[in-house]
């Protein structure tokens, strides 16, 4: 029997409401088979994968109710002056079986989005198929023969000062996807594709006033409107892995999937870590190297922080006030859509944050917002570039990153081979060019653990 298409939404709806209910009681109870159908996990995963995945989120389910139960005993024994040393340590290990868990949980989503470079997507050229069928001689054998020429009648590009050719445009669009995979801003941003060596932008400080116009009035240009241009220069990166000659020869091996996949995690590690913490030189600027002004006296260019209450970490006494702070210090128009970014140490303190009346906590388990949860409502996002908490340090930010932070990407990544300086083995010298930078100073707010 055939669904309608409103039978169809209706259920949808139905899954939807019972993980709402799940993720307010913090148990998750939707199968992965169910969020695969709702495109919430990749569909290619295998029926192990979604095993392993459905035996995690019960084990996370679990230790979070074990652990909150736990730790409302040891938030009673302290209270009433008892001994707590058995319980703190109980509370602990359970802390940890949930960092461990949510690591596992991480490690899978990475796996099962790993994709093959099937050559899938829009159909080739008959140029662009040569090309791609030289460019593998190329990698296994070294056989330059033709190569230039056919990329220059494949993508209208020759080799560039330093030689090198261009990879084929699988390898290209998975090196840059794997960066949102490490990366929880890259994830997050605004993703740019330029031919050009900067990215250029016009962004408006203050908007303009509308005014009235009675009948008959002539027009004008309406004020208090002030414009500035961004640029976003693009820098050269490079990652060199290398294979033993012997493994060139064995054509089992998916030479071009592994080395893009060993290429991709390390742009992926540098681009992670400068997206977070860059300082603009040679690279991407990361959102804590921008300056910085108390929220309060926010002005364009700068990034307004709200305070966690104490140095080095959150307040004592009901520091979930300091957070809603940081959500509403972000005009409403961001916050669909917006998600907190921190390392997994900061999230592990978060996650035993309880309300004022000590009631509920702050944090819940959430397959739908991913593996890092929710936190008031709105999704976390890990991310180990995020500096640790320590004195005035900018370690956690809440914001609309796909309006906030742009990801600039060169199109193309150039290869050069050389199995001379090495012998025994031929390094792949991979150089590709990206950058990134906030584009709106008012859609991200960090949160700076201090007083001032």
């Amino acid at each position: 029997m055939k669904l309608s298409r409103n039978h169809t939404a209706l259920g949808i709806c139905a899954l939807l409401a019972v993980a709402a209910l799940a993720a307010l009681f913090g148990h998750p109870v939707l199968p992965p088979e169910a969020l695969a159908g709702l495109g919430m996990i990749p569909m290619a995963m295998g029926d192990i994968e979604l095993k392993d995945l459905k035996s995690l989120i019960d084990k996370q389910g679990e230790a979070w109710g074990e652990f909150t139960r736990k730790n409302d005993e040891l938030i009673k024994a302290k209270a009433d002056g008892k001994a707590v040393g058995d319980l703190q340590a109980t509370v602990d290990k359970l802390n940890t079986e949930l960092n461990t868990l949510t690591a596992q949980m991480t490690d899978l989503a990475k796996k099962s989005n790993r994709i093959k470079n099937d050559g899938g997507g829009a159909d080739l050229t008959e140029a662009q198929v040569a090309y791609k069928a030289a460019f593998k001689s190329f990698l296994r054998k070294g056989d330059e023969n033709g190569l230039e020429d056919l990329q220059r009648k494949a993508y209208n590009s020759g080799s560039g000062p330093d030689g090198g050719y261009l990879v084929m445009p699988e390898m290209d669009a998975e090196i840059i996807r794997v960066v949102g995979v490490v990366s929880a801003i890259g994830r997050l941003a605004r993703q740019v594709t330029i031919g050009t060596d900067t990215f250029k932008k016009v962004a408006k400080k203050s908007g303009m006033a509308a005014r009235r116009v009675g009948p008959g009035a002539t027009g004008g240009e309406t004020t208090g409107v002030s414009w500035a241009e961004l640029e976003f220069p693009v820098h050269t990166a490079e990652a060199e892995p290398w294979v033993f000659n012997e493994t060139l020869q064995d054509a089992i091996i998916d030479l071009e999937s592994d080395l893009t996949l060993e290429a991709g995690i390390a742009f992926a590690e540098l681009a992670g870590s400068e997206f977070a913490v860059g300082t603009g030189v040679g690279g991407a600027r990361g959102i804590t190297a921008y300056d910085m002004v108390a929220n309060a006296s926010y002005a364009w260019g700068k990034l307004g922080y709200v305070v966690s209450g104490t140095s080095a970490g959150f307040a004592a006494s009901n520091p979930g006030d300091n957070l809603i702070a940081l959500q509403h210090s972000l005009k409403s128009q961001y916050r669909p859509g917006a998600a907190y970014v921190m390392a997994d140490s900061v999230l592990s303190t978060v996650r035993q944050m309880k309300d004022g009346s000590g009631a509920f906590y702050l944090w819940q388990p959430d397959p739908l917002a991913g593996f890092g949860g929710r936190l008031l409502g709105s999704p976390v996002e890990v991310d180990d570039n995020m500096p640790v908490a320590a004195a005035d340090s900018l370690s956690v930010a809440f914001g609309n990153f796909a309006q906030g932070y742009v990801v600039v990407n060169r199109a193309g990544t150039v290869l050069i081979r050389d199995n001379i300086t090495a012998k025994g083995k031929t390094k792949f010298n991979f150089r590709r060019r990206f950058t990134g930078g906030v584009q709106n100073f008012e859609a991200i707010k960090p949160l700076k653990f201090g007083t001032s």
